[in-house]
């Protein structure tokens, strides 16, 4: 369940499912890769009574928490008493825990004179300028020579130098980055020997975490900005933080089922949903297109709703049947309107920041929003006594996608697209409104309890 909300949280009609500010912003802090996500969200859900589902072992469907943990993505599911295959369906929460930044090369090392540097490639589609000036760490998961995985995160080992305006008089008017050379980060002078990962493996045996002389020998590292989120604005009402995108619907999706779980806990006889199963997946590398095994186009989501099934005794027909009964919450950001930039929306369909949740709709199908869906969402956020927006692109301005579309495809599970409303998207530090996090947290509540 969510810790009591700080001064700077704004509260709904909907007390079982209470956001909390600070809590987010820790969440935050302790999630810069999106392996660090999984592991934090496992944390949460074994704190709370969930059990870890080995996948190589048979599955276990009985009533209660259940979470398994695939790479950087994570699916967690609440199985009710009163579930059965002839009856029952699944209410998914689906989310994505990476974020776009700068992935560091296989061989980690780079130099210009004294300079060394950590040579990477981009990662999704980042906001190249806004990550400069910044103290910036790698986090992620490295194996050692051993075949022992580990997480790591640096600390602020890192920084991409701007160019100074003396050097480059247009830099105001007309910035040009080079997406090969303007961005490798600096670490050091060559006041040490050593390439990134030498000294990576050199911290990792001080730490107690690696045997000497066992180097890394592969890894999946990306940066991450050091500062830690906060609250601004004149009332406290915004939100800054690196990886809003999509790091808000995690929280809000986990902070949903956990409530679920409580209620149906403090309650026995009151499984919320009936006898529904619910769902949050989140799954990893949403913003590179999900084409891995932890991807939302990768089997993931649909191992554990069929394994689900059969374990409950459904048989082919029967599990067809649990998906004919089932819908899907894809939670991803959404784009708020710029004040600075207003010929970039839709005139009538333009969210802000603190007007609630965000439908997102488009009528190429970039996102799985229907009437029918829609509805079921609107009905959710009624049940939870928050407002909701919607979202529609300006017609000159190409549309993004989500895993709404890949989810609603591959399973032919009835879908809707929403998310919170944010400024700076795809920057190294996002912003968006603590009661648009609240609201959300309250819907996503009441869509996996409503009748």
């Amino acid at each position: 369940m969510s810790t009591p909300a700080s001064d700077n949280s704004v509260h709904t009609a909907y007390p079982e499912a209470d956001f909390d500010s600070e809590d987010f912003l820790d969440f935050i802090a302790a999630s810069p890769s999106a392996y660090h996500a999984a592991t934090e969200v496992g944390r949460r859900l074994l704190a709370a009574g969930f059990e870890e589902q080995d996948e190589t072992a048979d599955w276990d469907a009985s009533p209660g928490g259940h979470f398994l943990i695939r790479g950087g993505a994570i699916a967690a599911w609440w199985v009710p008493q009163a579930t059965a295959p002839s009856s029952s369906g699944f209410r998914i929460i689906g989310a994505h825990t990476d974020s776009p930044g700068f992935k560091l090369k296989p061989r980690g090392e780079l130099a210009y004179e004294r300079w060394q540097q950590a040579p990477v490639e981009i990662y999704g589609g980042p906001l190249l300028h806004t990550w400069f000036d910044r103290e910036l760490e790698m986090a992620g998961r490295v194996v050692l020579a051993d075949g022992s995985a580990h997480l790591v995160r640096t600390g602020p080992w890192l920084r991409l130098p701007s160019l100074a305006i003396h050097l480059n008089r247009n830099a105001n008017a007309e910035l040009k980055l080079d997406p090969e050379r303007h961005v490798q980060p600096i670490f050091g002078a060559s006041v040490r020997p050593g390439s990134f990962l030498t000294l990576l493996t050199e911290e990792l045996t001080r730490a107690g975490k690696a045997p000497a002389h066992t180097p890394v020998i592969s890894h999946d590292l990306i940066t991450c900005d050091t500062q830690r989120g906060a609250a601004f604005g004149a009332g406290s009402e915004f939100l800054a933080a690196p990886r809003l995108d999509n790091l808000t619907s995690v929280y809000a999706g986990l902070q949903a089922l956990l409530a679920l779980a409580g209620r149906s806990e403090s309650t026995p006889s009151d499984d919320g949903g009936g006898s529904d199963i619910a769902v949050l997946a989140a799954f990893d590398h949403e913003e590179v297109g999900s084409g891995t095994t932890s991807g939302a186009s990768g089997p993931l989501l649909a191992d554990v709703l069929s394994r689900t099934a059969w374990a409950l005794g459904a048989d082919s027909e029967r599990e067809k049947q649990m998906y004919a009964r089932s819908s899907c919450v894809s939670a991803d950001a959404a784009h708020a309107g710029h004040p600075n930039y207003p010929e970039v929306h839709d005139r009538s369909h333009h969210p802000h920041v603190g007007g609630g949740p965000v439908i997102k709709v488009n009528a190429k199908a970039r996102y799985a929003s229907d009437a029918a869906t829609i509805a079921m969402f609107i009905a959710a956020c009624g049940e939870a006594g928050v407002p909701y927006q919607h979202f529609v692109s300006n017609n000159q301005v190409p549309c993004g996608s989500t895993i709404g579309p890949l989810t609603a495809t591959r399973l032919g599970i009835d879908t809707v697209d929403v998310g919170v409303p944010l400024l700076s998207m795809h920057s190294a530090r996002e912003m968006c409104g603590a009661s648009d996090m609240d609201a959300l947290t309250s819907a996503l509540a009441a869509y996996l309890t409503m009748d």
